[in-house]
């Protein structure tokens, strides 16, 4: 109990200092509401995501001879939808109910998803993951894009703004696998689970008294051509609401088939064609037919750092699964157990969120500010960096088998600085870079690369379960070298290397793929006509 009203002073002595910050810097008095109401809304969905692998194989598969193996396809199909959807939410936001309704609508889904977690049965486990999945479509990208529309095109304050947003959305992210992960390793996985649900409608609160304050001015409203028309004599409002709803089973249907048949990459590559497809032709409408050479090329830009952000997000969602499953068999914790050691990353970034957005505002005023290709190039390196420092723990094996605690720590540093070059700038280029008409739909497409990242990430993750890594070949010979081709007869060394050996490997390809970008930035510099 002690540890649980720590975790509460924290947060509120943070609170305190982002809001003295914001006001003193002069950002828009509506980013402390949405920094609130995200901050809980993350709580809700990390707290779910320290828990869920972790509970399908010591719980809910435990019996299952391949359990290890079954959660990782789990968590990674929950995932790659949890950032499909986020399209379909964007697009209902920009053209029929607005960001407001949606991100009420959002909230109120996930809101009851996470309540459907505390009972132990298969209709309320994966109609659970169904909610959370639709209702996060409709929240995640609508807020982000409300943020954007605070600030003036060519704010210098922008990125900082986002910076400072994003430390929000950690703050929840760091406090919902320490109390959530504290509850449901303590009292049982469902008071965890029921935890996440009470965060998500404190996140409602907060962001319906933001509307009632006014702090938004006339920012995310529904179209005024949609507010009263109906169809059918049924609102557009009440349709949109009555699709989310209908779409609930499908997706937790979904996750069912991939359990068995892996069908979700099927869905996915038709998905990312039709997706591709439409956003070419958005390019061509921009670049030939509206003669607008420059959001045109603004678009390719945007599109090309997405994919190095599905890389990115591919290699560093191990942390939910594969990298959660290694701490527990293989790291002498200290103070934490397994689950909790996901509020490691995020509390690092609410730790230097603020000294980052002071960094890039000041280099700014300097113009010595990085562009945006050097900083994703600059964040996929540090990357890289961190999951050779998981590999490297092979050199420190005690003799129980396990590793020092002290090398989560150093991993998930150059982890967390790497993210904070990448994804609040990546968000901030969204809004910038994005025609205004469709700003939260490309917003949805920025969040699909993060689909594919989970789906990638699952199909990585399961490369660690015993067996999977032995194929030799170049890079798998390069990684052990690294990690001093230790004797894998030991049988802990063995269980040990069947993680870090990915590690390794993850940590090479990403070096190269960061050197491949740096030479890659000049040519996305000039698509982006002078927007850092």
């Amino acid at each position: 109990m002690i540890q649980l009203i720590g975790y509460i002073l924290f947060t509120a002595a943070i609170l305190f200092i982002a809001k003295t910050y914001l006001d003193k810097k002069g950002h828009p008095k509506a980013l402390f509401y949405l920094f609130f109401a995200e901050m809980w809304e993350r709580f809700s969905f990390y707290g779910m995501r320290a828990l869920l692998t972790l509970y399908l194989i010591k719980d809910y598969y435990a019996q299952v001879e391949n359990n290890e193996e079954i959660a990782y396809g789990i968590y990674a199909a929950y995932g790659a939808l949890v950032y499909l959807t986020p399209l379909l939410g964007g697009y209902l936001a920009d053209k029929y109910i607005g960001y407001r309704k949606s991100i009420l609508f959002g909230g109120v889904l996930m809101a009851l998803g996470h309540f459907f977690m505390a009972f132990p049965t298969d209709f309320f486990f994966y109609g659970a993951l169904g909610l959370l999945i639709m209702g996060n479509g409709f929240f995640k990208p609508n807020i982000s894009t409300l943020v954007g529309s605070l600030y003036e095109e060519g704010d210098i304050k922008r990125d900082g703004g986002f910076t400072i947003f994003y430390m929000g959305i950690n703050l929840g992210a760091m406090i919902a696998p320490l109390f959530c992960g504290y509850l449901g390793e303590v009292y049982g996985w469902h008071y965890g689970f029921g935890a996440a649900g009470i965060g998500m409608l404190a996140g409602l609160v907060v962001f319906w008294k933001g509307i009632q304050a006014n702090v938004l001015g006339d920012k995310g409203l529904q179209p005024v051509e949609y507010i009263n028309k109906k169809v059918s004599g049924i609102s557009i409002t009440n349709i949109v609401y009555l699709i989310g709803f209908i779409l609930v089973p499908v997706f937790a249907y979904l996750i069912v088939l991939d359990t068995q048949s892996q069908i979700l990459g099927n869905v996915l590559s038709i998905v990312g064609l039709l997706v591709l497809a439409y956003v070419s032709y958005i390019i061509f409408d921009y670049k030939v037919l509206k003669k607008d050479h420059q959001s045109g090329d603004r678009l390719i830009a945007l599109m090309i750092l997405a994919v190095f952000c599905t890389i990115f997000w591919a290699c560093f969602e191990q942390a939910g699964s594969s990298i959660t499953v290694w701490v527990d068999k293989c790291v002498n914790l200290v103070g934490m157990n397994a689950s909790q050691t996901n509020a490691i990353n995020p509390a690092y970034i609410v730790l230097l969120a603020i000294p980052f957005s002071w960094m890039w505002t000041k280099l700014g005023f300097l113009n010595k500010n990085p562009n945006t290709p050097m900083k994703f190039a600059l964040g996929i390196f540090q990357l890289g960096l961190g999951f050779l420092i998981f590999a490297a723990t092979a050199h420190f094996i005690g003799d129980n088998g396990k590793v020092p605690f002290i090398f989560v720590f150093l991993g998930y540093f150059l982890i967390t600085t790497g993210e904070l070059f990448l994804s609040p700038i990546g968000l901030s280029k969204v809004t910038e870079l994005s025609p205004k008409r469709i700003a939260a739909f490309m917003m949805g497409v920025w969040f699909l690369s993060s689909t594919f990242a989970h789906y990638i990430s699952g199909e990585i993750a399961k490369l660690t379960t015993s067996g999977s890594s032995t194929e030799s070949n170049w890079l798998s010979d390069l990684s052990n070298w690294f990690m001093g081709n230790p004797d894998t007869t030991n049988e802990a060394v063995a269980t040990l290397l069947q993680y870090n050996s990915i590690y390794g490997q993850i940590g090479f390809v990403t070096i190269f793929i960061a050197i491949f970008v740096v030479i890659l930035s000049p040519f996305i510099k000039k698509l982006m006509h002078g927007l850092h």
